[in-house]
């Protein structure tokens, strides 16, 4: 059996979740990625770091010469020897490409599968709450394709047979298009009064949806200020949005909320927004590496036996010291007879997930309340307490376990490096503030907010955030706001990332639109 070296792949209507899981099987395992303009960035980003990523443009098919280019390309990468994704909008087969492409191939050898996507007509409609079909709705779905690169003619189609067929129509075009498409329709004898819908930025955080009779959007389409392209539906299966929508009603829908850690941390941040229909906004301010100098940290897990207790303070200072512990002579057999605590519920869970019982996490999830539990479990005078922590970590916790009489060990784990937001494919953050395009900004950690004034300037930095919400995960990272004259709106009773969303979407429920 020939193995496929080209895999054509549709990525969907935009939400990057919505690519097929064979799709994304390809993407993260391909050499090189060739991908629409359209396709969105996150998306892309699930490639594999090593990939080569090329942006080839949105290749309307007007445009032969640059097609032709297109096929080129994925021919020669192939016998190159790479294995080649050619990441296409949509459906490979709707509307697109794609058979050209693969027929290109075709005649030249070279090995080629095909991987379905979500069709933007359909997905876009489903996000709005409108089906594209229903039992008494007609038995026929009708798609029509307009041009989405900023044209007003219309396309070239039997507008009078269109018109007088029964059903669902559901057309695909550009926004300065869709108008003359209404009117092309009606002219033809379309009822005036039958229901259509105009869904912009279908499945992304941006849709929006514009309803009402045919003879009503026409008037309405043409007062958008709205750009790109945009799915027109028109027939009785409109009626049932007002029953069907669910995507536009999410808490956070439209929210634009900058998510500022570290790039390989932020996905479950970024995921639980996404869920509840915001738009993250990624500009990570800092990034986790090991220490410079390992040894201490070395020295420390091979005498790992001689402590009694071992207090972890985050999720980076389990997952380093544990890595060190395995890369040495020890594995975590040698951690029976310690006990162990963690600082909050994140940090026991990751342990869990090592298969590493926790004796203690304090209620408080910060290092003042470690010590307090600590006395009550157990005497600390003359107790051997090993720290892996972050470089340059609060002395707070030390200098507390020392006054209860404990013997403290506080060896580097990791550190925080600060990472700048001019960094290529980050959006102009400094930008969006000023022009209030930013709903929230959120800061998980202390160094997030230094890094994050530093990047902009102190000043600049706490006047932009005036009339921004600033959710802050904990006291600590709270306190460093209010030292850079950062004022922090909101801060969740417990201080994890599933309560910093909880605290986002209480916020924005109680706000006014």
């Amino acid at each position: 059996m020939t193995t496929p070296v080209v895999s054509i792949v549709g990525a969907g209507p935009g939400d990057p979740s919505l690519i097929s899981v064979r799709g994304l099987r390809r993407l993260s395992d391909a050499d090189v990625i060739i991908h629409d303009h359209l396709v969105p960035r996150r998306l892309v980003q699930l490639a594999s770091p090593e990939a080569e990523i090329i942006d080839v443009g949105a290749a309307s098919p007007t445009k032969t010469i640059e097609q032709d280019a297109i096929s080129i390309l994925l021919a020669e990468k192939a016998r190159e020897g790479h294995k080649v994704v050619r990441l296409k909008w949509g459906d490979p087969f709707v509307f697109g490409s794609g058979a050209k492409e693969a027929l290109f191939l075709d005649k030249q050898g070279i090995p080629c599968e095909l991987v379905p996507g979500i069709p933007t007509t359909i997905g876009a409609t489903t996000y709005a709450g409108i089906p594209i079909t229903y039992p008494d709705a007609g038995d026929t779905l009708v798609l029509v394709r307009g041009h989405e690169d900023g044209t007003d003619v219309l396309p070239d189609v039997k507008w009078k047979s269109l018109a007088h067929l029964t059903g669902t129509l559901a057309c695909y075009a550009g926004a300065r298009q869709l108008p003359k498409i209404v009117d092309a329709l009606l002219r033809y004898g379309r009822p005036g009064d039958e229901l259509a819908a105009a869904v912009y930025h279908g499945t992304l955080p941006s849709q929006r949806t514009v309803e009402g009779t045919l003879k009503e959007l026409k008037t309405l389409m043409k007062d958008t200020d709205e750009h790109g392209s945009a799915v027109l539906i028109v027939g009785p299966a409109v009626s049932l949005r007002k029953q069907l929508r669910w995507f536009d009603t999410q808490p956070l829908f439209g929210r634009r909320i900058i998510v500022t850690r570290a790039k390989d941390q932020a996905s479950d941040l970024v995921e639980r927004l996404v869920d509840l229909g915001a738009e993250p906004i990624e500009a990570p301010t800092i990034s986790i590496a090991p220490p410079v100098d390992l040894e201490p940290l070395d020295d420390a897990c091979a005498r790992v036996e001689s402590f009694d207790w071992i207090v972890f303070t985050s999720v980076n200072g389990v997952e380093y010291f544990l890595r060190r512990l395995v890369a040495g002579r020890g594995d975590v057999r040698n951690l029976k007879g310690v006990r162990l605590c963690a600082v909050g519920p994140a940090t026991a869970e990751r342990l869990t997930r090592h298969g590493i019982k926790v004796e203690l996490v304090p209620d408080e999830h910060r290092s003042e309340a470690v010590v307090a539990v600590l006395c009550a479990k157990d005497n600390l005078r003359g107790k051997r307490v090993l720290l892996p922590r972050a470089e340059q970590a609060r002395e707070v916790l030390p200098r507390e376990l020392e006054a209860a009489g404990a013997i403290v060990e506080n060896v580097t784990a990791y550190r925080t490096i600060f990472e700048s937001l001019e960094q290529p494919g980050t959006p102009d953050i400094y930008k969006m503030l000023l022009e209030h395009r930013v709903d929230a900004v959120t800061f998980t950690s202390a160094s997030t907010v230094r890094s994050f004034a530093q990047q902009l300037g102190a000043e600049p930095a706490a006047d932009l955030l005036q009339g921004t919400v600033v959710a802050a995960i904990g006291p600590v990272t709270a306190e460093a706001a209010k030292q850079l004259n950062i004022r922090t709106h909101l801060m969740p009773s417990t201080y994890t990332i599933p309560a910093l969303v909880d605290a986002l979407v209480e916020h924005f429920a109680n706000s006014i639109p």
